[in-house]
This record gives C-alpha cells, sequence and structure tokens, in this order.
C-alpha cells in the first residue's frame, strides 16, 4: 500500500480543480496588481525601503520556520550592500547570513533565468559556507545519499518531532530532480502563480538535500512569484505568512503527502495564505510611509551621525527598549556622549521617556506632529 504521493503510479501527474480555484486566483492576481500599482506610486526612494523592509522580513522569516534566529542587522546590511543601498552605518554580516541573502536574491533577481542543478546546487553551498549544518558535516555539490537513513521530514522541539512525511529514496533523486527542473523551466498553461504553489510542494516532497530543503523550496516559490509579476521587486512576504501559518502549513504538508495527486486543497491553502501575505504588507507600508513622513518633517532640523543613526533604528523598528548604554553600543559612543545624543532629542520633543526611571529608564520616538 502506498502511503505517499511520490509512491503513486501517476506521480507526478498533479491534478486540480480550475472551477473552484478560479475565482480566487483572479482575486489574488488582481490585489498583486494593485499593490504593485500603488508601491509604484511611492516613488523610487520609498519603495526601495518598503523592498529592503520585506526582503529583510524575508529572510529572517524563512530561517525561522527551520528554527534558526538570525540578527535583523546583519541580515537588513546584507541586503543593502548588495543592492548597493545607503542606509548609514552597515552592521557586519557572517558568512552565514550573506549566503542566505545572496540565495534570496538570485532566486528574486535572477528570477528569469533557468532554474538548474548547478543553481540548485550553488544556493546549497551558500546556505552552508562552511559544509557544516549545525555540528553535522554534510557534502555540498551532490543529492542526500541516505547513508543515515531515509529522509524524514519532521517538525517540532527534539524529543517532541512529528513526522509529517518520508521522501523519495535517494537513488531516485537523479530522475526526479531532473523531470521537476523540466516541468519548471518549461512553458504550459498553468497559471505562474499556481505553478508556484505547485513548485514549493513538488520540491519540499523530493527533499533532495540533507538539509535546507525547506529554505530553498521557499527561494523557488519566490522565483515563480516574481515570474508571475515580472519584477524582482517584492513587497510581500510569502515565509512571513507561513511562519505565522507554521502549524497549519505542516498540517496541509502531511495531508497532501498522504492524499492523492489532486492537490486543489493545498492549492486552495497556497493562495489564501499569498492572499493574507499580500494584505500584512499594509503594515509594511504603513512603517515605509512613517518613516518618509518622519524625514519630511525634520527635513532641516540639524542630527549628528549618531542621532541620525538611532533615529533610524527606531523608525525601523528596534526591538526591545532603547536606553543610553544600548544607545552607546550601537553608537560606538561614551555612555555619557549618549545621553547627551538624547536630551538633545528630548528637548525637541523627538524622544520622549518611557513611563518609569532611573536606572531603566528608556526612551521612545514621539508622534510626529502631522501624525497627532
Amino acid at each position: 500500500m502506498n502511503r505517499y504521493i511520490h509512491e503513486l503510479s501517476d506521480w507526478p501527474d498533479f491534478r486540480w480543480d480550475h472551477k473552484k480555484l478560479s475565482e480566487l486566483l483572479a482575486s489574488v492576481r488582481h490585489r498583486q496588481g494593485r499593490l504593485i500599482g500603488r508601491m509604484e506610486a511611492l516613488g523610487f526612494p520609498l519603495k526601495v525601503e518598503a523592498t529592503l523592509q520585506t526582503l529583510t522580513l524575508d529572510v529572517l522569516k524563512s530561517s525561522e520556520i527551520e528554527g534558526e534566529i538570525l540578527d535583523r542587522d546583519q541580515v537588513r546590511s546584507s541586503i543593502a550592500r548588495r543592492l548597493g543601498l545607503d542606509i548609514g552605518a552597515l552592521a557586519p554580516a557572517d558568512r552565514h547570513v550573506d549566503g542566505i541573502v545572496d540565495m534570496m536574491l538570485d532566486a528574486m533577481q535572477n528570477y528569469a533565468q533557468p532554474l538548474s542543478t548547478e543553481r540548485l546546487f550553488g544556493w546549497y553551498a551558500a546556505l552552508f559556507p562552511t559544509g557544516y549544518s549545525g555540528m553535522h558535516k554534510i557534502i555540498i555539490g551532490q543529492w542526500r545519499d541516505d547513508s543515515s537513513g531515509p529522509m524524514q521530514v519532521v517538525s517540532g522541539a527534539v524529543g517532541k518531532e512529528r513526522i509529517h512525511f518520508e521522501a523519495p529514496a535517494a537513488k531516485r533523486l537523479k530522475k526526479e530532480t531532473d523531470m521537476f527542473l523540466k516541468w519548471f523551466n518549461g512553458k504550459d498553461d498553468t497559471d505562474t502563480v499556481l505553478k508556484a504553489g505547485i513548485a514549493h510542494l513538488w520540491f519540499i516532497t523530493l527533499h533532495p538535500f540533507e538539509d535546507g530543503n525547506g529554505r530553498i523550496a521557499r527561494a523557488i516559490a519566490d522565483m515563480a512569484l516574481a515570474r508571475s509579476e515580472q519584477s524582482s521587486q517584492r513587497f510581500y512576504s510569502m515565509s512571513a505568512q507561513i511562519r505565522q501559518e507554521r502549524k497549519t502549513y505542516y498540517d496541509m504538508l502531511e495531508k497532501t503527502q498522504k492524499g492523492g495527486l489532486d492537490i486543489t486543497s493545498w492549492l486552495e491553502w497556497f493562495l489564501n495564505c499569498l492572499d493574507r501575505a499580500i494584505n500584512s504588507t499594509e503594515e509594511t507600508l504603513g512603517s515605509v510611509l512613517h518613516k518618509a513622513r518622519f524625514w519630511q518633517h525634520y527635513k532641516n532640523a540639524p542630527f549628528n551621525d549618531r542621532q541620525r543613526l538611532m533615529l533610524n533604528k527606531l523608525l525601523d523598528g528596534f526591538e526591545g527598549k532603547l536606553t543610553s548604554s544600548k544607545w552607546a553600543k550601537i553608537a560606538e559612543c561614551s555612555q555619557d556622549t549618549a545621553l547627551r545624543d538624547i536630551l538633545g532629542l528630548i528637548e525637541r520633543d523627538i524622544l520622549i521617556k518611557d513611563v518609569g526611571g532611573g536606572r531603566s529608564t528608556s526612551y521612545s520616538l514621539n508622534r510626529i506632529p502631522e501624525a497627532q
């Protein structure tokens, strides 16, 4: 008895109910177009800022799905550096962060180029620049060999893992990946948004590498979505939405793997997830517009480099509470200098003291007068 879809005789002959998906697909396509049009109307500087915020979120959340927490400043700096953007002082990023960013940007910026075995191996190597996944040595430049047993896709904390499905045996991978790449690079009448959902499912089913398959599957889906929009710019994050719906995602994945090759339910979930991801863009857009409004209001106000740096960090979403000691550490100055910088902004009603005081005194941005 077959347990998983890749064991079925007609694999990978995916089928779906076009009529059932048509209205939802049309709605998502409409929202895609409206979002792109709205972002184009913002003008170049704001559009670039929105792209930077979205890409940073995408990298962070794609790694979080795998249980890996990256440093936000490193990710943002790595993306800005590769896009040639001036965001002030850049935080140095380690090789691992740069590798994840390189993979993601290659998928989105070079979306029109064919996806090949060599390109996938390049992404895999970028994810693991040291040749190690944690303490485990992995072999770069080839598919997994199942030397440690069959590849099982699991989620959950160590000791409480849940097995969702078992991937095809390693001996099948050459033929299976060739078939996948031929389909992905080929032209047919499948809508490219649906193709993104199918590609994600197909690649995650194969799980051809020892590690990093989830992140690569999401990069492939992002690449297909970029093709659907004919744009290398991204204003929403599927990875962030999947992270938010992580349990539902794994439940749907398991259900699909143990079902038949009619993947209507999977595509329905994918389209709805994409719709919610686009809807979440309102938060990104609001942040970008708030930042633009702030600097427009204070365009003639004098700030030193440290103050400008820290204000941008607050506008970008500073994690935790801002204290004078954090200011001194980030701005690389003395505690006395940090306090003078802060008090100068308080006197101008740009910063306010948070409730509380003493050694735990923290500070926040005051509202812009026009927004009051």
